[in-house]
C-alpha cells in the first residue's frame, strides 16, 4: 500500500494548533525585541573601566591599578597581576574588594618605586552566572618601552578542560531531556508505557547521563575556572572551594535529586507498571505526577540557580522563568524522542496516546514563546544587540529551528490524524498472510509430534525451541502489521525529522547558555570606549627647526611632522637635511616630549633609521592635550651634539 501524504490544508475537525503556536512564537520574539529598552541586563561579567585606562601613560607609578566590572564577580588570591616590562610581578598579590555604591570595583597595590616602561595588566575572575571570564592590558610609566610579555591569547575556560566541561554541559542537557521528557511522556501520554522496554531504557539512560555528566562537572569546576590543568580535577582543595561557591552548591543539589530521581523511576517501572487495579492505578498515577514535577522542578532550578537567571535585572522574575523554560524544552523535545522510540519499537502504541502528546506539546510551545518572550527582552534588549552580537545571531537560528520544527510537528499532527486505532493484534488476524498460516501450521504439526512421543513425555529441550520460534514468529507478524500501516510509517519519519531538528536545536540552546548576551557585550563595549578616552582629533604638526652641532658637516634643518597631531597614539617621521639641502646621515637622533604646565614628561621617544636622512617612530603616546614642548637632539659625531625645541599645541 502506498502511503499519501497529509493534506496539509484546514480541517474542519482538527484545527492546525502547531501552526498557531509557530505564528506565537514569531510574534512573541518581534514584540519582546520592541518592547526592549529597560536597564541593562548583565550575565557574562565584562571590564567596563581600569585604573590607569588601557594604553594609558602616566607621568608617575600609580599606587594601585583599580579594574571595574559590569557585575559582581568571585576573584582569588591571583586574579590580577601587574608584571613590569621584564616580566616581574609589580603587585603584591591580593586583590581587594572596592566595590562601592554599586559599582563593582577590585584593586590590586603595586610596589613602590617602579621604574619607567610599559606594564601589563592580567585578570581572571568568575561571573555571577558562573562562567570564567579574563582579559589583559598595558599601560605606561613615563613612556612606553619594549616589553617581554605577551599577552594572553587564550580565554578563560578553554583549551582541553573547557572542552571536556562543554562536553559535559551539552551532556547534562540531553540527560536532563531525556529522564524529564520520557517520563512526562508515560505518565502523561501512554501509560501502559511503563511495562515498555525500549521506554524504561530511553529515561534510565537519560538518569544515567544526567548523573555521570553533572559528576563531570563537579570534578572539573576548578581547573575550569582557575589552572585549566586537567589533572586538578581530583585535587581534594580545588574541590573543596568549589562546593563553597554558588554553582557548586547547585551542582551538588542536582545530585541529591537525582537520587530521588532514581526511586521515582524504579516505582513509575516497577510497582506502576505492574498496576491492574484501575483506581489503585489512578491514585498512582497523581502521585507520580506530582513527585515527578517536584523533581523536575528543583532538577530545572539548579540551572536557573547558577546561570544567566540569577544574576542581572529582574532575578526573582528571570529564575522562576528560566525553570518553566527548561521544563517546557524538556516535555516537547523529550515527548518528541520518546514518541519516536515507541514508534518504532513498540508495537501497540495509538493514535489516542500521540493525540494526547501533541496537546502536551501545544502547550510546551505555548510556555515557551511566553518564557521565550521574556528571556529575548532581558537577554537582547535591541535589535542591534540582535543584528550584531554572537547572542542574538545564536537566538535568530534558534527561532528559526524552533519554526521549522513547529512546521514539521504541524505535518506530524496530520499524519496522527490518519493513524488508525487498531491495535496490532487486530490487525495481524484480520489479514494474515499465507506464509504466517504456514509457519503456524508447521509449528502446530511439530508440536504435535512432540506430544505424541513415546510415553507422551514432551522433550522440555524441543519445547523451548517451539516456544521461541512462536515468539520470533508473533514478532514478525506484529512488525509487518505495523509496516503494512502506511499512516504509521508517515508519523515515523515525520518525527524522525523533527527529532534530528530538536538535536540541532538542544546544540545551539546549550551554546547560547555559555555565550555573552546580546545586552551584555554591548555593555561592555560601550564601558570599554568609555574607559580608553578616543584620541583627540587634531591638526598634523609639521615642524623645521634648523641645528648646530659646532663640528665638521654639523650643520643642518630638522623637519618633523607628527600624525594625526591628537592625543592618543601618534606616528613621528624625521628628516635631517644638510646645508646642501641633501638628506643627512648622522650617528643618533633622539626626540623628547615635555608638558610643562601639567609637569609630565619629558617623554622619551628612540626613533628607528629607515633610510639615509629619515627616522620614524609609531605609537608615540600623547596623554594629555596641551602646549607641548618637543625637543630633538642630533648627534653629527662621537663628541659633537646639539638639541633645539620648540612649543607646539598638540591635540
Amino acid at each position: 500500500m502506498t502511503a499519501t501524504a497529509p493534506r496539509l490544508g484546514p480541517s474542519p475537525i482538527r484545527r492546525p494548533l502547531a501552526a498557531v503556536a509557530l505564528l506565537a512564537t514569531l510574534i512573541s520574539l518581534l514584540f519582546g525585541l520592541v518592547l526592549a529598552g529597560a536597564s541593562p541586563a548583565s550575565a557574562h561579567a565584562a571590564l567596563t573601566g581600569s585604573d590607569p585606562q588601557d594604553g594609558a601613560v602616566v607621568a608617575t607609578a600609580p599606587e594601585e591599578v583599580t579594574l571595574t566590572f559590569s557585575e559582581q564577580i568571585a576573584m582569588g588570591d591571583d586574579s590580577i597581576r601587574v608584571l613590569d616590562p621584564a616580566g616581574k610581578r609589580a603587585d603584591d598579590g591580593a586583590p581587594r574588594d572596592l566595590t562601592s555604591g554599586g559599582a563593582v570595583r577590585y584593586g590590586v597595590q603595586l610596589h613602590s618605586g617602579l621604574p619607567d616602561g610599559t606594564y601589563t595588566v592580567a585578570w581572571q575572575a568568575v561571573s555571577a552566572d558562573s562562567h570564567p571570564v579574563s582579559g589583559a592590558f598595558t599601560f605606561s610609566v613615563g613612556a612606553p618601552s619594549e616589553t617581554t610579555v605577551a599577552l594572553p591569547s587564550n580565554e578563560a575556560g578553554g583549551g582541553l578542560v573547557g572542552a571536556l566541561y562543554g562536553i559535559a554541559r551539552y551532556a547534562a542537557y540531553a540527560g536532563f531531556i531525556l529522564l524529564a521528557g520520557g517520563s512526562a511522556f508515560v505518565l502523561a501520554c501512554w501509560q501502559r508505557g511503563a511495562g515498555a522496554l525500549p521506554m524504561q531504557r530511553l529515561v534510565v539512560r537519560g538518569w544515567i547521563t544526567l548523573t555521570a555528566a553533572t559528576l563531570a562537572m563537579l570534578l572539573l569546576r576548578s581547573p575550569y575556572t582557575g589552572s585549566g590543568k586537567l589533572g586538578d580535577a581530583f585535587d581534594l582543595d580545588g574541590l573543596q572551594a568549589v562546593l563553597d561557591t554558588k554553582p557548586g552548591a547547585a551542582l551538588v543539589s542536582r545530585l541529591l535529586l537525582l537520587g530521588a530521581s532514581a526511586l521515582f523511576i524504579a516505582v513509575l517501572f516497577g510497582a506502576y507498571a505492574k498496576r491492574e487495579d484501575e483506581k489503585e492505578k489512578q491514585d498512582l498515577t497523581f502521585g507520580l505526577a506530582t513527585g515527578g514535577a517536584v523533581i523536575a522542578t528543583g532538577i530545572a532550578g539548579t540551572w536557573a540557580l547558577a546561570e544567566h537567571a540569577s544574576t542581572g535585572i529582574q532575578p526573582g522574575i528571570a529564575m522562576p522563568v528560566d525553570v518553566l523554560h527548561l521544563l517546557a524544552v524538556a516535555a516537547w523535545l523529550g515527548g518528541l524522542v520518546a514518541l519516536l522510540v515507541a514508534l518504532y519499537r513498540t508495537p501497540d502504541i495509538t493514535s489516542g496516546a500521540v493525540r494526547r502528546f501533541s496537546r502536551m506539546a501545544f502547550g510546551s510551545v505555548v510556555v515557551l514563546a511566553a518564557t521565550g518572550l521574556y528571556q529575548s527582552w532581558r537577554q537582547v534588549g535591541s535589535w542591534s544587540a540582535l543584528t550584531g552580537t554572537r547572542y542574538g545571531q545564536l537566538l535568530l537560528l534558534k527561532v528559526a529551528l524552533v519554526a521549522v520544527l513547529v512546521g514539521v510537528a504541524w505535518i506530524s499532527r496530520r499524519w496522527t490524524g490518519r493513524l488508525t486505532e487498531r491495535a496490532v493484534s487486530a490487525s495481524t488476524a484480520a489479514a494474515p498472510s499465507a506464509t504466517d498460516a504456514a509457519d503456524t501450521a508447521d509449528i502446530d504439526d511439530t508440536d504435535g509430534a512432540v506430544d505424541a512421543a513415546p510415553g507422551g513425555t514432551v522433550d522440555a529441550e524441543r519445547a523451548a525451541q517451539l516456544s521461541r520460534q512462536r515468539a520470533a514468529l508473533t514478532a514478525t507478524k506484529e512488525k509487518r502489521a505495523r509496516d503494512a500501516d502506511p499512516d504509521r510509517s508517515g508519523l515515523r519519519r515525520s518525527v524522525m525529522v523533527e527529532t534530528a531538528i530538536a538535536v540541532v536545536l538542544l546544540i545551539v540552546t546549550t551554546i547560547l547558555t555559555s555565550t555573552e548576551p546580546g545586552r551584555t557585550e554591548e555593555e561592555a563595549a560601550r564601558g570599554n570606549t568609555t574607559a580608553t578616552p578616543a584620541p583627540v582629533a587634531g591638526a598634523q604638526v609639521n615642524l623645521s627647526l634648523p641645528f648646530d652641532t659646532g663640528g665638521q658637516n654639523g650643520k643642518g634643518t630638522v623637519r618633523l611632522d607628527i600624525s594625526p597631531g591628537g592625543t592618543g597614539s601618534n606616528s613621528v617621521h624625521l628628516w635631517i637635511d644638510g646645508t646642501d639641502e641633501r638628506p643627512l646621515d648622522v650617528p643618533e637622533v633622539k626626540l623628547a616630549f615635555t608638558l610643562e604646565s601639567k609637569d609630565i614628561g619629558p617623554l622619551p621617544v628612540a626613533p628607528d633609521r629607515l633610510t639615509e636622512g629619515h627616522w620614524t617612530a609609531s605609537g608615540v603616546q600623547i596623554p594629555i592635550a596641551g602646549d607641548w614642548k618637543v625637543a630633538v637632539t642630533v648627534r653629527t659625531s662621537d663628541i659633537d651634539q646639539t638639541t633645539i625645541s620648540k612649543n607646539v599645541k598638540i591635540g
